[in-house]
């Protein structure tokens, strides 16, 4: 069921929901925790809509969309609700704002939480330079980003070391969950001896490469080798070098890998490219900081400031 709210307040948004909740067709309740969405007023609006909806069976939440339009227009906000079969296992607000109210986003947000609950903030792409000091990030215990969405995903990854707060975290981190785990696991086997250097190649705009770069020299202490590949999209391929032999994890297509380590059979592994939807259930399971995100950054701050041995150098096609 969807519910048109034009040229509305948000006092009569909340009247509605409480008037949805009494009838039956709505209960918050059940909802974990309210999931704040900051996007433009444009399709990215019904994609983080359908991601949040597909997660959201995973964390039964409310769902407060602040799609930010046309900042020249008279002020004026449009909202629609949405429940049931429309909104998965959440409800969803739509708040559409014009002219000055496109900058008050936190204003409008703030009747519409749900009491005692958890807030996270998720910027599908356009994030501001430091989550946490924005006014809808200021309200919320977690703070989501996706530097593979931005404009220059380089640029955005070095903006999150350089503004991190406990409860940040980024998409582009969330999708390396596969590839941190087929890695360890991979150490895990004999001969359990010691990595003595690491290479990452994976396209130039992938912040995900650079962050599993960066998590391997801060956790191993190692020199990492971080290169430009042209096969991409993502990461293509880790390579951890040990004395009996090296392992090697290659992904050219992004669906499927194909991991080698001595002593083993050659093994194909799936490494498929995450969904948005998934990394964002991911993220909904965890309200506290994560440390080791933040150790990665911290990590990556070091090589971008030249401190460790880590280099990155272009990598011929092959």
């Amino acid at each position: 069921m969807i519910i048109d709210l034009p040229s509305t307040t948000t006092s009569q948004v909340n009247k509605k929901l409480v008037e949805l909740r009494e009838t039956g067709g709505a209960v918050a309740l059940g909802r974990v925790l309210t999931l704040v969405i900051v996007t433009g007023d444009g399709t990215e609006v019904e994609k983080s809509i359908q991601a949040a909806n597909d997660a959201s069976r995973e964390h039964p939440c409310r769902v407060i969309v602040v799609a930010r339009g046309a900042r020249e227009a008279a002020p004026r906000l449009d909202a629609q609700i949405r429940i049931g079969g429309d909104a998965g296992a959440s409800e969803v607000v739509v708040l559409r704002l014009y002219g000055p109210l496109a900058d008050e986003g936190a204003g409008s947000v703030v009747p519409l939480l749900l009491p005692d609950a958890p807030v996270v903030a998720w910027w599908p792409s356009d994030a501001p330079e430091c989550p946490a000091k924005d006014p809808i990030g200021a309200l919320s215990h977690r703070r989501i980003t996706d530097a593979a969405a931005e404009e220059d995903p380089i640029r955005a990854l070095q903006d999150r070391v350089e503004s991190y707060v406990d409860g940040d975290t980024d998409l582009a981190w969330t999708r390396l969950t596969s590839w941190r785990a087929m890695l360890a696991a991979a150490m895990d086997l004999p001969p359990y001896e010691g990595v003595t250097a690491a290479t990452v190649s994976g396209a130039a705009d992938s912040p995900s490469t650079d962050l599993l770069a960066a998590w391997l020299a801060e956790y191993l202490d190692i020199p990492v080798q971080r290169l430009d590949h042209p096969r991409g999209p993502g990461i293509v391929s880790a390579v951890l070098e040990r004395p009996s032999g090296n392992i090697e994890i290659v992904r050219p297509d992004g669906k499927v890998g194909m991991l080698t380590q001595p002593g083993q059979p050659d093994r194909r592994v799936a490494l498929q490219r995450r969904e948005v939807r998934d990394c964002l259930a991911e993220e909904l399971r965890r309200l506290d900081a994560d440390e080791i995100y933040e150790a990665t950054l911290r990590g990556l701050g070091k090589i971008l400031r030249g401190e460790p041995e880590t280099e990155q150098q272009p990598e011929a096609e092959s």
